[in-house]
């Protein structure tokens, strides 16, 4: 009967009346479904490889990335390049090939996606090639069309794909592709489940990222090549904290961003372990010789991890480490400012264990006043002799200096002695030499070396400001300001490059600054000390990270100050922190008021406000008073349990010590969770979160707390 009325449907489309609706019978009504809808395009979505440990697998671009490269490959131009993922990489879509533009990475495949196929034992549906997309479009087209389905599609390769009807399509494998192991007939001629279009499978699209940069932060690692338990590289890490700052500005910053105020921060890895341990040093291979053949992998990891701290003070690889992250910093600056020439946001740093200090001995080396704006930097980067000269009002030196044939590049080599000799006047003579010391990063050159004197650069000893002018002067630690310090900080003897900008701010994850600086004989920081290009500086850390130290108590040390707890990214202390001060502040109450001990405890955990309670009346015993006086100085006390301390001027008068809040689970045994204690930041969001705070509430853009 069924195969009847769809014949006399057929009939009754063929004939040249119209079929009204109200003729069409109930049955008809019924079995609408089996009418063939029209067939549309499929939307194709563009993918992109991801290959790691014998793991292939395929992840979407976001819509609107994959948008432009749907309209790139429309386009009539050849070989086009289109930036994705916030412009960190570029797709040549003819090539169908994505490459990273600020880090080293293997190019990675592109794929414009419309067909997915999924075994029984994959968790995740594939893409199939374009080409065998492509035919599996055109067969469909032609079944939808037609209405004809149960169409069978015999590949070259042996594959067969049965289009059963628009909602169950299989791919039946070969036998002689089968894997060995697979024994039985039914595991054998087990089908491929096929989908078609993106929408029918399950994956997750990610939300595009915002054209806006506000700050820019580089990231820098610490020892050895593996940043975290999972020995993955500083650009996977970088990945996973960026990842974590744009969910955070969606959630915590949601009417900042859509009035326009909020768009991004951009984290960008730096990583100087690879030029440490590369060819052109040779290190490894000399450390390789000397290692005995014992514990092999024991020694590989103490060569390519723990080593990276002695190389540290060793005035020859401590100077490697220190040009390669200034370098580095600097060379990734300045394509930042190539690929996003509308940006004039501010630039911080972050250093993790090792690299924290790396960059903490850079900053406190950069050269006060040096630095010049980013766009005068690039301005005079591609400028001439005479541009630079105009610039600065020199143009009467001009013909001086083209009489010796300097160009910008000799000129910002030349040191003072060398413009005196021409005969230059001591005031034109700082202007020329304060303008190239910015200029030299971005043009890749080394800093002239200095006259060293007397000292051995390893220890600097107890100085007078007069004695510390003097040693500035002839000291290649020049930068520091010495009296300062109750003793020199003991750097290794080196040079220390200049930075192309001045940082906002100096953030340090699990950092052992601290520590390094007493084992070099430092004593105390003096409070008015600060960078000398950047003005705010934190330490962040967890508690049970065995390489984190405090700053504070060597700036305060009169006073014992408990480090600024981190706020939880949902708000409020961790549960369980909550219930052990709960339980610490019942104890308190039940040791001080033992007559109304019992109140008094229930009180104290529940931690009502005192205009809460009930009011006392006349002939209430003395006993319900006391308890009152009791919560009512408890609270009092819990108010004044932080006081306001001035912490210096290293972060501007402000705390600098910042420490997370461990998660429950870390609390039932401290050391079993050490290791990881020192490699959570990367994907801590309350670590994300306290650098979003600070970077916007610097551009005056308050965060929201999502509710719960």
């Amino acid at each position: 009967a069924r195969v009847k009325e769809k014949q006399s449907r057929k009939t009754d489309h063929s004939d040249s009346s119209p079929v009204s609706p109200s003729s069409a019978s109930s049955f008809e009504m019924l079995d609408m479904e089996s009418v063939p809808a029209p067939y549309q395009e499929v939307q194709p979505h563009w993918f992109f490889c991801r290959r790691a440990d014998d793991d292939t697998s395929w992840l979407p671009f976001s819509r609107e990335d994959s948008d432009k490269l749907e309209n790139a490959c429309n386009s009539s131009k050849n070989d086009v390049v289109v930036a994705v993922d916030g412009e960190r990489y570029d797709v040549r879509v003819k090539e169908r090939m994505r490459y990273a533009v600020y880090w080293e990475q293997a190019p990675t495949e592109v794929r414009r996606c419309t067909w997915f196929y999924k075994g029984d034992k994959d968790t995740k549906f594939m893409p199939y090639p374009e080409d065998f997309s492509k035919n599996l479009e055109d067969a469909y087209m032609i079944a939808v069309t037609l209405d004809e389905w149960k169409r069978k599609l015999d590949f070259p390769t042996g594959e067969t794909v049965i289009l059963h009807n628009p909602k169950l399509i299989m791919q039946y494998q070969p036998i002689g592709m089968q894997d060995d192991w697979v024994s039985s007939p039914s595991e054998q001629t087990r089908p491929r489940t096929v989908k078609r279009g993106v929408d029918n499978v399950f994956v997750e699209i990610p939300d595009g990222e915002s054209e806006k940069v506000d700050h820019l932060v580089f990231m820098v690692h610490g020892i050895g090549p593996a940043c975290d338990l999972r020995f993955r590289s500083i650009i996977q890490c970088v990945n996973d904290f960026r990842s974590a700052s744009l969910s955070l500005l969606a959630s915590h910053y949601k009417r900042a961003q859509q009035d326009g105020q909020v768009g991004r921060v951009e984290f960008l890895p730096v990583n100087w372990h690879s030029a440490l341990h590369g060819d052109a040093t040779g290190v490894d291979e000399d450390i390789q010789r000397i290692t005995l053949p014992s514990i092999s992998r024991l020694r590989h990891f103490t060569n390519d991890t723990l080593l990276d701290l002695f190389f540290y003070n060793s005035p020859t690889y401590c100077q490697t480490i220190v040009d390669t992250v200034a370098s580095e910093i600097n060379r990734l600056h300045a394509l930042f400012q190539q690929r996003h020439p509308e940006f004039n946001g501010a630039v911080s740093v972050v250093g993790h264990s090792l690299g924290s200090l790396i960059l903490f001995d850079l900053l406190t080396n950069q050269r006060n006043g040096s630095q010049v704006p980013s766009g005068e930097l690039c301005n005079l980067n591609c400028g001439t002799l005479e541009q630079t000269l105009n610039r600065l009002g020199l143009q009467q030196y001009l013909e001086t200096l083209q009489a010796e044939n300097l160009d910008i590049e000799s000129l910002a080599l030349c040191q003072d002695s060398d413009l005196k000799d021409l005969g230059i006047p001591l005031g034109p003579r700082k202007k020329i030499l304060n303008y190239t010391e910015a200029l030299r990063p971005a043009l890749g050159l080394q800093v002239p070396p200095q006259t060293a004197g007397e000292n051995d650069g390893n220890q600097s000893s107890r100085a007078t400001p007069q004695q510390s002018q003097f040693h500035r002067t002839q000291s290649v630690t020049s930068a520091v300001d010495y009296e300062y310090f109750d003793v020199g900080i003991g750097q290794v003897s080196i040079d220390y490059p200049q930075l192309a900008f001045q940082p906002q701010t100096f953030f340090a994850f699990g950092s052992p600054i601290g520590m390094f600086l007493t084992v070099r004989g430092l004593k105390r920081i003096d409070p008015n000390y600060t960078f000398p290009t950047c003005k705010r500086f934190y330490n962040i850390y967890h508690p049970y990270d065995p390489v984190a130290y405090r700053i504070e108590p060597m700036i305060v040390s009169d006073v014992d100050v408990e480090p600024m707890l981190i706020p939880h990214h949902k708000g409020r202390k961790r549960m369980h922190l909550e219930l052990k001060d709960s339980l610490t502040r019942m104890s308190m109450d039940l040791k001080n008021n033992v007559l109304g001990s019992l109140r008094t405890a229930w009180q104290s955990f529940a931690r009502l406000p005192v205009a809460a309670l009930p009011p006392v009346d006349e002939g209430e015993s003395s006993i319900e008073s006391n308890i009152q006086e009791t919560q009512e100085s408890s609270v009092s006390a819990e108010q004044t349990e932080q006081p306001e301390i001035k912490m210096g001027m290293l972060n501007e008068g402000r705390r600098i010590d910042y420490v997370l809040q461990e998660k429950p689970i870390e609390s039932f045994n401290e050391y079993l969770f050490a290791i990881q204690s020192h490699l959570c930041y990367w994907e801590s969001e309350d670590t994300a979160l306290l650098l979003l705070k600070e970077i916007y509430d610097k551009l005056g853009v308050a965060f929201e707390q999502p509710q719960q």
